[in-house]
């Protein structure tokens, strides 16, 4: 495709189901602040949930946001986006929780196997832990059916038991947009108001709003090895192995978790516009594309759900 031709075909693209989609994801927010008590919105400072954020300020107001945000640090995130959520939250005047598994570590609730292990699985144990310490009954979060088999199997509301599990057999039904949030004891809900977005839905919304995003989302040049066909970058955690030819890419982060287990990939994209040219060519998902801690099996997600993983 040529240069010339990219512009017009995003000229061509149609962005008028977004205001369904925005709707639908403000009504969601403000029905979590009308059925729940404790209700939190998972806040990590990446694309997703800064969409999240701005349906929210849209739904509420700058200033007004009726729940705290809730951020599950592994210590090992990138600093670039840790900056940026402290950036965003401050802007808009917005609470915000941080808890580490480095604390949980400290605790005795997460014992690594080896000081490199990825701590992405962990977080189900610090964020457990900050359920039971703030009593949150309801957890919005910015999954999306489109990110992996098993997310594609939960609700809106998607309701957890004493212990934090999911049973995906065990869902509620969700009809006419009527949602059954009754809890026990000790039960919560995850709420995932932009269940219904996709990739490219979400990079549209961005450039749509013209939504700021941390730098490491858009092209930069980084150093990489390539590593069963994923670019691992080069970092202080991730060195490269005996053997491995370190490379100068040009490439960019389609999500954002550990440093450990998070891939860019190559991309020349600099702006929101370029990026969403580019995720209509994307024939793979963007966690199967760049997430290794999801390389282990078709079931690894299901089963780290199940444990109370977002």
């Amino acid at each position: 495709m040529t240069a010339r031709a990219e512009p017009q075909l995003l000229n061509q693209l149609s962005n008028r189901h977004l205001d369904a989609l925005e709707e639908e994801t403000i009504y969601l927010l403000r029905e979590v602040a009308a059925a729940f008590e404790r209700p939190t919105l998972l806040f990590s400072g990446g694309k997703d949930s800064l969409v999240m954020l701005r349906c929210a300020e849209k739904a509420f107001g700058a200033g007004r946001i009726p729940y705290p945000l809730l951020m599950i640090d592994t210590g090992h995130n990138f600093p670039e986006v840790t900056a940026f959520r402290d950036l965003r939250a401050g802007e808009l005047g917005a609470e915000l929780i941080v808890r580490s598994v480095e604390d949980s570590m400290a605790r005795g609730t997460v014992r690594l196997a080896h000081p490199g292990e990825p701590r992405n699985v962990h977080q189900s144990v610090t964020l457990l832990e900050a359920i039971e310490e703030f009593r949150f009954d309801a957890l919005i979060g910015g999954a999306r059916r489109d990110e992996e088999k098993a997310r594609a199997k939960e609700r809106i509301f998607s309701h957890r038991d004493s212990f934090g599990q999911w049973q995906p057999k065990d869902q509620r039904p969700e009809l006419w947009t009527l949602f059954n949030t009754r809890l026990a004891a000790g039960e919560h809900f995850r709420v995932f108001p932009i269940s219904n977005w996709t990739e490219l839905d979400v990079w549209q919304y961005i450039e749509r709003e013209q939504i700021a995003l941390p730098s490491l989302y858009y092209s930069h040049r980084r150093q990489v090895v390539d590593r069963r066909g994923m670019l691992v970058p080069v970092t202080p955690l991730t060195p490269p192995r005996d053997g491995e030819q370190v490379q100068e890419r040009d490439v960019r982060f389609r999500t954002l978790g550990d440093v450990t287990c998070t891939c860019p990939v190559a991309s020349l994209a600099a702006t929101a516009a370029d990026i969403v040219i580019e995720t209509l060519a994307a024939d793979m998902s963007e966690r199967g594309a760049t997430r290794m801690d999801d390389q282990t099996s078709e079931a690894s997600m299901e089963k780290r759900k199940k444990d109370g993983y977002f």
